[in-house]
């Protein structure tokens, strides 16, 4: 069955085509290490982590790879201000690679939570220094580099293409005055190497063949990717934000270093979070963490399951209410689910059909319809290897069943009822299941007897 992705590089859905049959190297752009990551990072490594399940479901051999900034990402994209990690480990009064490790684990442990699956490879920037040097190298012996006060630039009018990615109109974006360009000769020139300040300062800081420093954050990208997928590889995913600066600065030393165009066959983006119509950011407030989400009640999967409704290519909005609802939906699939008998067959129908969602450019809202309509069904054969076939790709362990442990409160609201019922007092049975309804639990009257499950 074809699959398409929508590859941001064309602007148009495509025909996936590897560059080796049955194998595809993906490069995600991984987290900068100095804070936590929120539920709007997270959104981001679902999409992804949908992106390898799919090709998996396709008999496509995967390689992810994401890497870790845990140096050279400034806060501002105009290789200006402080970096991000060695102004936490300031703050914090810490070493910087102890800043990154705790914020790494954190990140790992939340990405676990949520069912993403682990890259074959975590390379960190700073254990990459050599091969981003490396790479100056090349693009300086082909004339793509100058030297400023601050460090190495890279020379953009040098590239008839700088910026395709972005769609770039480069006349509008000459500065008009030249101070603003400061030392660089063009407004659109990236840094690959910074210069220390000042020698001893900072606590990552290294020897170069230009002077005492630490590299740029696009510089580390193009390394690691290509050091663990090769100077030409099939897919490069990020956020929408990574367009019109870090990924179209990829894209431009990359392409002057080893002469590949185009240096990556497929880039996917993915659409932002929202909170309250605005990207959900640090900067601006009302972020959540998963553990933040827990504590309020919630299952990380519902969180999970509440990206699925939506494609990856538009945008979420959240709020709890919404998160609810979505707990509500996943809690209620399962429930259903545990009730089926298997049959030890597979639906092929309904196979088909999921398939034809997800290889539509990842359709998983779709995709999640079919599954919603396989267990109403009640004529389907099949249903739970079909299930489990789909949630391959969904990863919402939804044959995974845990016991829930029904509080002494709400066993006793429970004989309150059985007696009502008994006494054929109908009014006070509803008023007691709606009680014990509002405190997070539903009942279902079977032939068995009553059931209790958590909601």
């Amino acid at each position: 069955m074809d699959l398409k992705l929508y590859n941001t590089l064309s602007r148009k859905k495509e025909s996936f085509k590897p560059l080796k049959k049955g194998y595809v190297g993906i490069y995600s752009c991984g987290p900068t290490v100095y804070w936590f990551q929120h539920i709007g990072n997270l959104r981001s490594y679902i999409s992804w982590d949908l992106l390898k399940r799919v090709l998996e479901f396709n008999n496509i051999k995967v390689k992810h790879v994401i890497n870790v900034t845990d140096v050279g990402h400034l806060t501002s994209d105009a290789d200006t201000g402080e970096d991000k990690i060695e102004r936490a480990a300031k703050k914090q009064g810490k070493k910087a690679k102890d800043i990154a490790e705790f914020y790494f684990k954190a990140f790992k442990d939340d990405l676990q939570k949520i069912n993403v699956l682990m890259p074959d490879v975590w390379p960190k920037a700073s254990e990459h220094i050599k091969e981003q040097i490396d790479l100056i190298k090349i693009l300086e012996k082909k004339g793509f580099t100058y030297q400023t006060s601050d460090g190495i630039y890279f020379d953009t009018s040098k590239l008839k293409d700088y910026g395709k990615l972005a769609r770039l109109n480069l006349k509008e974006l000459k500065a008009g005055k030249r101070i603003a360009l400061k030392e660089k000769k063009n407004k659109t020139d990236f840094a690959l190497w910074k210069f220390s300040e000042e020698k001893g300062k900072r606590q990552q800081e290294w020897n170069s063949p230009w002077g005492i420093g630490y590299p740029g954050w696009h510089l580390e990208c193009s390394t690691m990717s290509v050091k663990y997928l090769g100077k030409q590889f099939d897919i490069h995913t990020g956020g929408q934000e990574h367009i019109p600066v870090h990924h179209t600065n990829e894209i431009a030393q990359s392409e002057a270093a080893y002469g590949k165009k185009p240096w990556v066959k497929y880039w996917l983006h993915g659409a932002w979070l929202l909170f309250k119509g605005e990207k959900m950011s640090k900067s601006k407030g009302g972020i959540y963490r998963i553990t933040e989400l827990e504590k309020k009640g919630f299952d990380a999967l519902s969180f999970r399951y509440l990206c699925l409704t939506t494609h990856y290519r538009k945008p979420l909005s959240f709020d709890l209410d919404k998160l609810k609802a979505a707990q509500n939906s996943y809690s209620r699939l399962k429930n259903l689910i545990s009730e089926i008998k298997d049959d030890k067959r597979q639906n092929s129908k309904y196979i088909k059909e999921f398939q034809k969602a997800i290889n539509d450019n990842m359709n998983i809202p779709e995709a999640l319809q079919v599954l919603w309509k396989l267990v109403r069904d009640e004529k389907a054969i099949g249903k739970i290897n079909t299930i489990k076939e789909m949630d391959k790709v969904f990863g919402l362990n939804l044959l995974k069943t845990k016991k829930v442990k029904i509080p002494e409160q709400i066993k006793k609201l429970v004989k309150q009822r059985e007696t009502a019922r008994k006494n054929k007092n109908w009014k006070k049975a509803d008023d007691l299941r709606e009680k014990i309804n509002k405190e997070g639990y539903i009942i279902e009257d079977g032939k068995k007897g009553v059931i209790v499950k958590k909601k």
